[in-house]
């Protein structure tokens, strides 16, 4: 029977609850049965992104490259693949479903006049409201997504919406309209987005392994960048360990249009000037 109970200890997911836990192991224990593992996700399982741009628009986007490219990060999103291509350019996504578990939180995410595309990793905190807000403006919504809300905030603000934004994301839209992509990533770097930018294209994933699957982008260590990681035990700035790719730092977001890429900051920490007021003053 110690054994049993030392065996319960170890599989329950207590999530912070003892009283719980321990009242579900003595149960088990009292029937000499081994307590079963509540089915939950693994932590590491997040949602991946993909995707290719080249300069010329009318060269068209390798689907069986976008597929293999999907099927690299697999492990970041169980629950549902999508790949999008238009002329010059193509979107992947592996979906982790938590909001809106239905098809309508497919991706990539089309606007309702089919000019905008979204492939988004991550969780955006205060959807509700912005979507409250949303539609005392007039936009109608098909899902309960915060996906949506982002294709709808970009409708409306362009890059003036990620200063409405709390939460942890990497996403990419396209505008069809002036061929543009605009890709951005969170405040602190939660969701990772790495890029390769050459003379005729932009390549994107959640993971370097996608990139490294296109035939044109070879494998090259960046001796640097491979030294700093040994120095700091990580690789700053927009660097990789790879030559040729590079990270979108935190706070960051890029533009590609007309062949030209665009990388600026977004956010930065402020630190105020210290209070002096006295407590009775401040009320």
């Amino acid at each position: 029977r110690s054994a049993i109970r030392r065996s319960i200890r170890t599989s329950l997911p207590c999530q912070g609850d003892r009283r719980a836990c321990s009242t579900q192991a003595r149960g088990a224990a009292s029937r000499g049965e081994r307590a079963r593992t509540p089915r939950v996700r693994d932590d590491r399982l997040m949602c991946g992104i993909a995707g290719k741009v080249f300069h010329d628009g009318s060269r068209p986007v390798e689907r069986d490259l976008l597929a293999r490219m999907a099927a690299s990060i697999r492990h970041r999103g169980p629950d549902d693949e999508g790949i999008w291509t238009a002329p010059g350019v193509g979107l992947v996504h592996r979906r982790l479903a938590v909001i809106d578990l239905s098809p309508r939180g497919h991706q990539p995410m089309a606007s309702a006049d089919g000019t905008r595309h979204i492939v988004f990793n991550g969780e955006i905190y205060n959807h509700r409201e912005l979507r409250r807000e949303l539609e005392s403006a007039g936009h109608a919504f098909v899902s309960d997504s915060d996906t949506e809300v982002l294709l709808h905030l970009h409708e409306r603000h362009g890059v003036g919406m990620l200063d409405h934004l709390r939460g942890m994301f990497a996403f990419a839209i396209w505008d069809a309209r002036t061929r543009t992509l605009f890709a951005a990533r969170d405040r602190l770097g939660k969701k990772p987005f790495h890029y390769l930018h050459d003379g005729e294209k932009l390549i994107f994933a959640s993971e370097p392994r996608a990139i490294l699957l296109d035939p044109s982008v070879a494998a090259a260590p960046d001796g640097d960048a491979i030294g700093d990681y040994l120095t700091f035990g990580y690789v700053p700035g927009a660097r990789s360990a790879l030559r040729g790719l590079a990270k979108l730092p935190p706070a960051h977001y890029l533009l590609l249009r007309d062949g030209r890429l665009d990388v600026r900051r977004w956010w930065d920490v402020r630190f105020l000037p210290k209070r002096t007021e006295s407590e009775a003053e401040l009320e």
